[in-house]
């Protein structure tokens, strides 16, 4: 691993040690190493690369940026964003907040404050939910740009293409299309009713014969009043 080379500040008010990873200078702490063993643990490898890749792209940017933000809560919100689609935390609730709940029960077995729980909370449950997340928290939006960049290439021009490349190249993305596509159609087949409301919903009905999702309408116009 490359070697300690600075110090930074994080939200929790404390020193914190970097290291470089890919081109970026990142916090280096023990629950961020614990975190990041946590995402190779329970996640895939083309998903464990994935969360990589978001993390540092959303780190990036934040520093680019320069404004104020938690470092460490967002790299354990960029880190275990995607728990929700492990098979370790199937469950019946949305994979956003399966994850989101699961992060939030790592997090009981360190020294975190409950406000800084929550916000991995938040940055999680909603980091698919753009229109909402890019409107809270400094470590939300960013969490969501990181992300955002990996998934679906939004916002790369705001990194220079030879930081995206090697980052990219630390990490590759091992069929990322076809193998995300993949985890969020199983969903569609066997948690349906959980992707109705977000964009899963879009997967099963391009790609999952059968898929219907209930309507919004069809629930506003059959609800049980006279009017």
């Amino acid at each position: 691993m490359p070697s300690l080379n600075r110090v930074d500040e994080t939200g929790s008010g404390h020193p914190r040690a970097t290291r470089e990873l890919a081109g970026v200078a990142v916090p280096d702490t023990p629950l961020i190493a614990a975190a990041i063993e946590f995402a190779r643990t329970h996640c895939e490898a083309y998903l464990f690369n994935h969360v990589m890749r978001s993390w540092l792209f959303a780190e990036s940017i934040a520093q680019r940026n320069g404004d104020p933000y938690d470092a460490e809560v967002l790299a354990v919100s960029a880190l275990l964003h995607d728990l929700g689609l492990s098979e370790s935390f199937d469950g019946p609730l949305r994979f956003e907040v399966e994850g989101a709940n699961a992060a939030r029960a790592f997090l009981r077995g360190f020294d975190v404050d409950a406000r800084r729980v929550q916000l991995v909370w938040d940055s999680i449950a909603l980091n698919s939910t753009p229109s909402i997340c890019l409107h809270k928290e400094a470590e939300a939006a960013l969490c969501t740009l990181g992300v955002a960049l990996d998934w679906g290439g939004w916002g790369i021009e705001a990194l220079p293409a030879e930081q995206v490349a090697r980052i990219v190249a630390a990490f590759p993305r091992l069929e990322m299309k076809q193998r995300f596509a993949k985890a969020v159609c199983g969903l569609c087949e066997h948690r349906a009713d959980t992707t109705y409301d977000n964009f899963a919903r879009d997967f099963g009905e391009r790609f999952v014969p059968g898929y219907r999702a209930a309507s919004m309408v069809d629930v506003l116009m059959n609800a049980p009043f006279d009017e």
